[in-house]
Parts: C-alpha cells; structure tokens; sequence
C-alpha cells in the first residue's frame, strides 16, 4: 500500500468517527469544521508530494537516458580517434616505402650511367672500351724471323700450334705487318697491300720458358730478334709506328704510293708529246706523283719531267 492511500485511510477513519446524523454533510457545514478543512489540506499536500515524486522519477530516468547516451557518444568518439591513428601510421609507413623506393631506382640510374675507363678492371655487364693502341694490349710485342715468302705459313703454324698446346692465356696475337700501297699498274693507279718487313712477323705474348718453347719450335720460325738468346721487346713508339692507332674511318691516313721504278733506271715514255722515247730517271717526287727523265733527243740528254702514268719500266 503506497504511502498516500494509507494517509487517506487514516483521515477516513478519523471522520467516521463523529456523531453526526446524517452520512453526508452540506459543503458549507465542511468548510466550516476545522477539521475538515485541515484534512483537505493534508490531502492536497499528499497529492503535491506525489505528484512532485512522480515527476522527479520521470526526470531522473530522463537525466540517466542521458547519461547513457553521453557516454556511448565519448565511447564512438575514443574508437574513431584510433581508427585515425591507426590510419595516419599506415600512411607514413607507406610513403617511408615510397622514398625509399625512389632513392633506390636513382642510385641504380646513375650506377648504369658509370663508364669504365680505358684500362681499367672488367665488370660483368659493363661495356668494354677497347685502347687505342696495341701497344696497350696484354703482352708485349716481339719480333721473330722467319723465311721470306713463307710469313703467311708461318702465321698458319703458329697459331694452330698455340691452340694445340692451350697457351691462349699466354700467347695472345701473330701479326703480319702490312701497308696499303699505291702503284702504277697498265697506266693505272692501284691500291694493293705489301709486307712492310718482309721476313718478319710480330708477336704479343707473356715471355716465359713455356711461351718462348712454343714460338721458337713452330716450324718456319728461325729466332726471336733481340740480343743473344733474350728476344727484345718493341717500345711504344715502335708498336705505333708499325701498327698504328686505332682511329675513325674519316682519320684514316691516304695509302702511301710506292713507286715501281728507281733512280737511274732506264723507263720507256708511253704517252705525251715524248711517247715511245726512253731515258733514265733522275729524281722521283712521290708527293707530286711526277719523276724526272733524262730524254735522249737528237744526241742530248734533255730533262723532262712526267707523271707517273706516262712512263713504264722498259
């Protein structure tokens, strides 16, 4: 039983205890008693009390309500904060990645676009600069004597003697010197090759017991030129005079024209004013490509002087 029903309980016993006669009073007789009076008023202050009760649950479960909400609110906030940071690491973790990435491919980029100087160690993978000169090559350059018109044998005997033996590590190359040279063929000019040293040819080798064997028992090889048994080897000046330098096509030097006649010889004039006359030849200009010829016209000896396609060896 609630607290205001036995408050009006207890009032309705207090006024059924009166003598009154009848049950039911006038109002004017009730609001005369101060009794009467004074039970209202109890009555009302137990329905202000109630209804104040009832109001400040409703406000209490209201303020709770609140509450509750207050925090899921602050509890969403804390999770999406660390759902960010989460976010922000993966994204710095990423571009680290990123960088370094970048600085990795430009080293690469300029480690490709490092060239390897003359003369300098092989690295795999690398592009080889061949020397200029052969005096730079592996080696040194030796001279060896053979019989004349048998270089070509020679050259033959060598290296096939060089592959039989395995010395590929020690006896490199087997030169015949040539020369591109010009000379005067049926009135002609001709381009043709000569042995600058007939009889000869140069050899790049490392010299030891075993190489020095193996060149001077091939067959058609008579020594090595130096002084007594211990071959000389060729100087830088002469390794580029007789080889040359590797040059570009444009810088290649004209062939050198080799005349087919010589001073004092007797040559046969074959075109011009003074054809079909003979006479000696006293000077060659190979520069001008003219020689001068001794004429014998009516008993004199006139000089004359020809290009090299009006004469020919008589």
């Amino acid at each position: 039983m609630s607290d205001l029903e036995e408050r009006l309980e207890r009032l309705s016993g207090e006024g059924g205890a009166s003598d009154a006669p009848e049950e039911v009073e006038s109002s004017e007789s009730r609001v005369q008693n101060p009794e009467s009076g004074e039970v209202r008023e109890e009555v009302l202050d137990v329905v202000e009390d109630s209804a104040e009760g009832s109001e400040y649950g409703v406000q209490s479960a209201d303020a709770a309500e609140a509450v509750d909400a207050t925090e899921a609110v602050d509890d969403a906030v804390v999770e999406a904060s660390e759902r960010v940071g989460v976010a922000e690491g993966m994204v710095e973790e990423a571009l680290e990645e990123i960088e370094e990435a970048v600085e990795e491919s430009a080293e690469a980029e300029e480690a490709e676009e490092v060239e390897e100087p003359v003369g300098a160690v092989e690295v795999p993978g690398a592009v080889r600069v061949a020397p200029t000169s052969p005096y730079d090559l592996p080696g040194s350059w030796l001279v060896i004597h053979s019989y004349s018109g048998y270089e070509n044998k020679v050259k033959a005997n060598l290296e096939t003697r060089i592959r039989s033996m395995h010395m590929e590590e020690s006896i490199f190359d087997v030169v015949i010197p040539l020369e591109d040279v010009v000379e005067i063929k049926s009135g002609r000019k001709v381009t043709v090759q000569k042995k600058q040293f007939p009889g000869y040819l140069l050899v790049r080798m490392y010299l030891d017991d075993d190489s020095w064997s193996t060149v001077r028992n091939t067959p058609g090889v008579t020594g090595f030129v130096g002084s007594g048994n211990k071959p000389t080897a060729l100087s830088r000046r002469e390794v580029e005079r007789i080889l040359g330098i590797r040059k570009d096509e444009d810088e290649k030097k004209a062939p050198r024209f080799k005349p087919e006649w010589e001073v004092g010889e007797t040559v046969r004039v074959i075109e011009g004013p003074f054809a079909d006359f003979n006479g000696v030849i006293e000077d060659i200009n190979i520069d001008q490509s003219k020689v001068r010829v001794l004429v014998d016209i009516f008993g004199r000896e006139t000089p004359v002087e020809l290009n090299f396609e009006q004469i020919q060896k008589f």
